[in-house]
């Protein structure tokens, strides 16, 4: 492994086709030429994991993980996390209104500052062109 990124070979094959498909491959080539000795590890095993061993997982749809995950981002503040699944979840099959709704539900169980600060960057996600 080199100091500029991880060759995929190296990963989980299903697992980095569906973290293509819900986050782009754009977002997945850029994150994976980030890569270097000290997070070379840690992408191999969320691809492997989160990517292959849960989102493929048959209890759930995707549409369904994805207002999972974006409730657990906005109740722990993650909000670059939040951001980045906000476009995957549109990518999945989200509606701007069903984002939306998830937003205001957080605000009762996770608190109005962090649905505030989750609307400011649904906001301006929502506002770009919807991913393909």
């Amino acid at each position: 492994m080199s100091d500029s990124g991880i060759d995929p070979a190296e990963l989980d094959a299903d697992g980095l086709a569906v973290r293509r498909e819900v986050l782009g491959s754009d977002y997945v080539d850029a994150a994976l030429g980030r890569v270097d000795d000290t997070t070379a590890d840690f992408q191999k095993l969320i691809t492997r994991y989160a990517w292959n061993e849960i989102w493929t997982r048959p209890g759930l749809e995707r549409r369904m993980r994805s207002a999972v995950t974006l409730t657990a981002l906005v109740a722990h503040g993650h909000w670059e996390e939040f951001e980045l699944h906000v476009r995957a979840a549109r990518r999945n099959g989200l509606t701007r209104d069903e984002i939306v709704e998830i937003i205001l539900q957080t605000a009762i169980y996770c608190g109005v500052p962090a649905a505030n600060s989750a609307f400011r960057i649904a906001q301006r996600v929502l506002a770009e062109p919807a991913p393909e």
